[in-house]
């Protein structure tokens, strides 16, 4: 019986010896993946890895961040170090600049440098942490101020990376200048991901700020209170539509001694084919990457080929989601003014075509439908002369009729034409 646990304790401890070493070579396998995930998933920045020095407990990583200007297509590298520590099932990455933190970015954090860490297990999960600390810079030469709060931002990552919990909070910051300053307060961020395809994600998001405030020498001071932006997605069909709403809300907006809110403004969009879409964002990245290397490719006739090869993938990618049928637009419009509220709503919509008439385009215009109902208060125009320099010819035109106290413009959209308060516009072919 002695001699059964002796071995069966042996070989616990050279299990437990052993750990570290298969964690570190798990934990190389997990970062090349990553930077390959990364890469591939954007053109923005790119990943490079010249040196991983594995050992039995820790190993040791570095490379470089390069940026790429979508407009330009100049680029810049930040190069970066990560110590890396091997546990019994799991390893800790904490990343560091690699650069001297001389100059300007050591007037930041003349103390304490922002830390990035990254913690994988075994089992899948990871979780990144990362936290700023706080500032107090001031330019002598110019008299502007930046005092910022401590930041941290969080991410638990599971199932491979198909699944994403962020969170990010920041108790704000303030910027002075000799004639203005700026305040925020308390910005959080809660975002709950799961991968659909491609660029696809679905989730919740909410972020908040509590206020933002502008104060300046010769003008009143401006204050918005009560941010707040909430997203919601979904599928159907078995994953194959995709839906979701947003909401922008605004508690109140404070300026000149005057204050009016609440505003909100959602942002709706129903059954739109997931194939199509993805196909969509792909164009759109290709379109994107055409853009970046126009600077630097000596062959510009490829690039037209290219560009419009990727602009021919959208136009495909908008006319399957139209063929497929989709509903899109602004339920809800209710913004506050000192005058009265801007209330109304804007909706498209197309129904699913027949597999028959899938391919004609000319159908898709067609099957355009949608509605748009919108009214201000007529002091906002009164009180307002450059908005009324541009309503008043509507109202001539009879696009915008007068009920009341209030100013309203009525449409729908159908069989080809836009109507708007009986006013009938034909609209030409989109494609």
């Amino acid at each position: 019986m002695k001699t059964r646990w002796m071995v069966v304790g042996a070989s616990a401890l050279l299990l437990g010896a052993a750990a570290p070493w298969g964690v570190g070579y798990y934990t190389q396998q997990q970062w090349q993946g990553v930077e390959a995930g990364v890469n591939n998933a954007q053109n923005v920045f790119r990943l490079e890895t010249r040196n991983y020095d594995r050992g039995y407990m820790n190993a040791t990583v570095n490379g470089s961040i390069v940026f790429t200007a979508p407009e330009s297509g100049e680029q810049n590298s930040f190069e970066f170090q990560a110590r890396v520590s091997h546990g019994v099932t799991g390893s800790l990455m904490d990343f560091t600049s690699a650069e001297d933190m001389g100059g300007r970015a050591s007037q930041f954090f003349p103390d304490e440098k922002p830390r990035l860490t990254l913690q994988t297990n075994l089992w899948g999960t990871a979780t990144v942490e990362m936290t700023v600390p706080e500032t107090d810079v001031i330019d002598e030469a110019t008299g502007e101020t930046l005092s910022t709060a401590r930041a941290y931002g969080r991410a638990d990552i599971s199932s491979a990376g198909s699944e994403m919990e962020i969170q990010v909070t920041w108790p704000g910051m303030t910027l002075s200048g000799p004639n203005v300053q700026f305040t925020l307060t308390d910005f959080e961020m809660e975002n709950s991901l799961e991968h659909l395809t491609g660029d696809l994600w679905l989730g919740d998001a909410r972020m908040t700020l509590a206020g933002f405030q502008i104060d300046s020498v010769d003008q009143p001071s401006v204050t918005f209170d009560g941010l707040s932006i909430t997203s919601e997605t979904n599928v159907s069909d078995d994953g194959e539509r995709l839906n979701g709403l947003s909401s922008i809300q605004l508690d109140k907006v404070a300026a000149g001694g005057t204050e009016y809110g609440p505003h909100e403004v959602q942002i709706l969009f129903e059954s739109l084919d997931v194939t199509n879409l993805e196909q969509l964002s792909s164009a759109i990245s290709e379109m994107q990457q055409a853009a970046m290397t126009s600077a630097a490719d000596p062959d510009p006739q490829a690039l037209m080929q290219q560009q419009m090869e990727a602009f021919q993938r959208v136009n495909q990618a908008l006319v399957g989601l139209a063929t497929e049928g989709f509903r899109f637009g602004l339920p809800k419009i209710d913004l506050s003014t000192p005058e009265g509220p801007v209330q109304g709503e804007l909706m498209i919509s197309h129904p699913e075509l027949d597999a028959k008439d899938k391919g004609q385009n000319l159908l898709v215009m067609q099957g355009l439908e949608g509605s748009l109902d919108i009214s201000m208060p007529v002091e906002l125009m009164d009180q307002n002369p450059s908005l009324a320099m541009q309503v008043a010819p509507l109202i001539k035109q009879g696009m915008v009729i007068q009920e009341g106290d209030r100013l309203r413009m009525v449409g729908t959209l159908g069989d080809m034409a836009l109507t708007i308060n009986d006013n009938v516009l034909p609209l030409p072919p989109m494609f």
